[in-house]
């Protein structure tokens, strides 16, 4: 089974702000709790991510890279691990001159127990981690 969380985030901030945050690889891996940490490889970036399940105990190295980039409104992002895939979209609408919105979706596949569970209870979470993220940038704007 597939976990699939779609949400609209509103923000007092330029098109130009909202887009120079959700196109960083590093600003969206650090947003989400359960990313450990995050490096640059030569093929995209990989997340180590640390899921409270009982049949992982250690970090999950999860290959990502961006597959559409279309700036300043639209990146798409995958995610490849043993463990499971993730599929992240992020739209940016402007709706004035300083106000935007941001269209953002993730899809989870797990391929070990417990993982779809995780994600199904948790994904929403995640996303409302990096809106929060994003507000605290705007807000040292």
């Amino acid at each position: 089974m597939t976990a699939r969380v779609s949400r609209r985030y509103s923000f007092e901030a330029s098109p130009e702000t909202v887009w120079s945050f959700i196109a960083d690889p590093a600003q969206r891996a650090a947003a989400i709790s359960v990313v450990d940490h995050f490096e640059d490889t030569d093929a995209g970036y990989r997340w180590h991510v640390r899921l409270p399940i009982p049949l992982v105990n250690q970090t999950i190295a999860v290959d990502t890279e961006d597959v559409v980039i279309d700036p300043p409104r639209y990146v798409e992002f995958i995610g490849r691990s043993p463990a499971f895939a993730v599929r992240g979209v992020h739209e940016v609408e402007p709706i004035d001159a300083t106000h935007t919105a941001l269209d953002t979706e993730f899809i989870v596949d797990g391929k070990l127990p417990g993982v779809e569970r995780f994600f199904r209870q948790n994904l929403d979470r995640e996303l409302q981690h990096l809106a929060a993220s994003l507000r605290a940038v705007i807000s040292t704007h």
